[in-house]
């Protein structure tokens, strides 16, 4: 496994494709713009969807699963979200090909095989999960429902990059339906802080609340919330959203119920997701040019150990003490790997499990044995010390919230030194092409200014945050009165 990675200084893009490859997390597939995710980086993944379902379920929410089809006259129901999703659809048009090959040997669609209404391969669930609610609520007594997929869904996106933007990928989608406006609204943000907690606690990415402008908000919603990341080449993420959808797919699929007042009224929706982008910004937010550096909370193992040795009689000795500590790491809830290959170096191990991001290695040699120590090694800070064997458990509790912490902080500081106060537009293109990250500038509010500050610059409004001071003050472009700022960047 090679661990000569480009630079993130010298290309930062090509630095990024790099890692993911080498790394071992993904590659391209045989299927254009599709990836296959190996087991090490699948292994993250699931890290995070059990982290994240629990966090659903101790919210209230369940767990279903709806249809990857939808029938077109569906999809077409609410014509926000089928205009906003129209250039990514896949359709489904036939469902068989013709027994009997051609002259070449090339297989055809049997012309007969059409089918009666095209199918849509599901960009977003909406559409089918509405239609599936109204047989399922009647009254206020049905609500709320409070229903979370993990799925995978086909956005044909033309320029892709591995997890951050695919035209296949994993996510979960949450779809829930209340009684009133004021409980949806109140489920829209919930979902979000529980993103916000998720990133911050667990990916150690610090990230801002806002909402979307109107011409940045999920097709067919009425708000958008988010979360917005900073990734260490100054362009920002968007981590996760949460949608507020109204009435509009209740009005658009005619669910209605009977409220406690015995009146008919349309219910209210709200929708939430995060994918295997989250892949992407992990990546991003903590790697270098040594490989990927993972925060423990999310680390398929904490713990690497790796025998240094020349003879069978020495390894079958470090053997003994490896399984020990393996076990007594378990018992502490430290999840660890014995890589005793014979096959391989212990320099080459080292250089593979420090490319893969493990949080901590420990090397344990016949000296080592000697002395009762072991060489304990962080990936973060790539520092190294001989720590005593009866003294290593404790040692590696509190390195896990160590670790675990200094990257949060790092990545904190990043995001803080790269939010710039800007007055006029010539600072503001000054600062987004010298200094990159979060420009913190006034608008006027009007998509007019937004979308010329957008072909000018390449920025967009990233959100508008939430539980900042309100200031007025003059838009950076138009120098029209501006209710208080909102953040710009470049972005993936």
């Amino acid at each position: 496994m090679s661990k000569n990675l480009t630079s993130r200084s010298e290309d930062y893009s090509k630095w990024y494709n790099e890692l993911v490859v080498k790394a071992d997390l993904a590659e391209n597939s045989a299927v254009r713009g599709c990836m296959v995710i190996k087991p090490y980086g699948y292994a993250i993944w699931e890290k995070m969807q059990a982290e994240l379902d629990r966090m659903f379920k101790e919210t209230g929410h369940q767990n279903a699963y709806f249809p990857l089809f939808v029938p077109k006259s569906l999809f077409e129901a609410e014509e926000k979200n089928a205009e906003g999703f129209a250039k990514e659809c896949a359709i489904v048009t036939h469902y068989r090909l013709q027994n009997d090959p051609d002259k070449e040997g090339k297989l055809r669609v049997d012309p007969e095989a059409k089918l009666e209404e095209e199918l849509i391969v599901r960009p977003t669930s909406e559409a089918i999960i509405w239609n599936t609610y109204k047989g399922w609520i009647q009254s206020y007594r049905d609500l709320p429902i409070l229903i979370n997929q993990w799925a995978n869904v086909v956005r044909w996106e033309m320029r892709t990059r591995l997890f951050l933007r695919t035209a296949e990928f994993l996510w979960q989608e949450g779809h829930t339906a209340h009684a009133t406006r004021e409980e949806a609204m109140n489920e829209a943000e919930l979902m979000n802080n529980v993103y916000a907690e998720f990133a911050e606690k667990y990916m150690a990415m610090p990230v801002i609340k806002g909402l979307k402008t109107e011409s940045e908000r999920f097709a067919g919603a009425e708000e958008t919330f988010c979360i917005e990341a900073l990734m260490q080449d100054g362009k920002a993420l968007q981590a996760g959203t949460s949608h507020f959808l109204g009435q509009n797919f209740a009005k658009a699929f005619d669910v209605k119920f009977t409220n406690k007042e015995g009146k008919q009224d349309y219910v209210w929706a709200t929708s939430w997701g995060v994918s295997t982008r989250l892949m992407g910004a992990l990546i991003m937010t903590h790697s270098d040019d040594k490989g990927l550096v993972l925060p423990p909370n999310l680390a398929p193992y904490h713990v690497v150990i790796v025998p240094i040795h020349k003879t069978d009689e020495q390894l079958e000795a470090i053997d003994e003490l490896a399984n020990k500590l393996r076990a007594d790491l378990k018992a502490k809830g430290i999840s660890s790997k014995y890589d005793n290959r014979t096959t391989h170096r212990p320099g080459a191990k080292f250089a593979q499990y420090e490319l893969q991001g493990v949080p901590m290695r420990i090397a344990i040699g016949p000296k080592d044995l000697e002395n009762g120590t072991v060489e304990l090694a962080r990936r973060d800070t790539l520092t190294k010390e001989f720590v005593k064997v009866d003294e290593l458990i404790p040692k590696l509790e509190s390195l896990m919230k160590e670790i675990q912490d200094d990257l949060f902080q790092k990545a904190f500081d990043y995001r803080a030194s790269h939010i710039t106060e800007v007055d006029n537009f010539e600072d503001f293109k000054t600062v987004l092409e010298e200094k990159t990250g979060f420009i913190s500038a006034h608008w006027d509010g009007t998509p007019e200014t937004e979308d010329k500050i957008k072909e000018i610059t390449k920025a967009t409004i990233r959100c508008i945050p939430i539980y900042e001071e309100i200031e007025a003050g003059k838009c950076v472009y138009s120098g029209n009165p501006s209710k208080r700022r909102v953040l710009f960047a470049k972005a993936y």
